[in-house]
């Protein structure tokens, strides 16, 4: 092992601002909702302990379902709720006031992310030597840029479209991060994409990543 679970905090960030969907957070949902779905999968991780885990939010709706879970809250101000990410070190403001090296951040808007999922993520990061880890899933595809030219190398000896044959490429799931803390504060979050190994990539399932970002995908999980 490369690193040590003690020097890891695993971080679930909430808010209920959300624009495109309002107060997703602690809508119904199934029966349930989504940050009390996603407490239930911390819970039954077993890489780390429930004293590495941090619920970050600020709403009063937020603060008591945590409470509820008795989990670790971590009280985000208002100026880090209403935050679209500029800077980074106000949406992440715990980067310099939990006392871990690194953190793991796991979204809370992925109902069908499996515990076994992070769990498996938090083992491989503590193996790795690099500083950062981001969930991806595998595609087998064709695509194009902006002006509509062919990005994909189309396979030697195939004359039409068989996605059997093209070359794999990741696309970003925005559902599992990993990083050491101290980078936040540069306003760099897991590391550098431009640099080769300073970021690891872990490829998940399709289906765990589905992020609920609008009304109809809401309504549709």
């Amino acid at each position: 092992m490369y690193k040590n679970i003690k020097d890891v905090a695993v971080v679930i960030q909430a808010r209920l601002g959300s624009q495109r969907v309002p107060r997703k957070m602690i809508r119904e949902f199934g029966g349930t909702t989504l940050v009390d779905l996603a407490l239930e999968k911390i819970k039954k991780c077993e890489t780390f302990s429930e004293e590495n885990f941090y619920l970050s939010v600020y709403e009063k709706e937020l603060v008591d379902i945590g409470n509820n879970h008795n989990v670790n809250i971590f009280k985000r101000s208002q100026a880090s709720a209403d935050s679209e990410g500029t800077p980074m070190s106000l949406m992440y403001e715990w980067w310099n006031k939990l006392p871990y090296k690194y953190c793991i951040l796991v979204s809370a808007c992925t109902p069908f992310l499996n515990h076994k999922t992070i769990d498996n993520f938090v083992k491989r990061y503590l193996e790795t030597e690099s500083d950062g880890l981001f969930a991806v899933i595998e595609k087998k595809n064709y695509f194009w840029n902006d002006d509509f030219s062919l990005i994909t190398e189309w396979p030697e000896g195939q004359d039409v479209m068989n996605t059997k044959f093209v070359g794999k490429t990741y696309e970003a799931a925005h559902c599992l991060y990993a990083g050491k803390m101290s980078k936040i504060g540069e306003s760099i979050w897991m590391g550098d994409f431009g640099k080769k190994g300073d970021i690891e990539l872990f490829p998940i399932h399709e289906m765990e990543a589905l992020d609920i970002d609008y009304e109809w995908q809401f309504k549709m999980c």
